[in-house]
């Protein structure tokens, strides 16, 4: 799965629960929230005051192993 700015937080959970971490690192700790859940990469993001294309990088790194 590639990861992209506009990839669904709850599509890359459900494609690999293990990429948690990295949202909960980011400051997003309502995971299971069915808005979180819902939210692209980059509205989750804006919110939470990270940069995207860092966290883009991180989680397609992560799912490229």
């Amino acid at each position: 799965m590639e990861i992209t700015k506009n990839t669904i937080i709850g599509d890359i959970l459900d494609a690999d629960p293990s990429t948690a971490p990295y949202f909960l690192e980011m400051g997003m700790h309502c995971l299971g929230c069915p808005s979180a859940r819902g939210e692209s990469l980059a509205d989750a993001c804006a919110v939470h005051g990270v940069d995207a294309d860092v966290l883009v990088e991180k989680l397609n790194a992560h799912m490229a192993k």
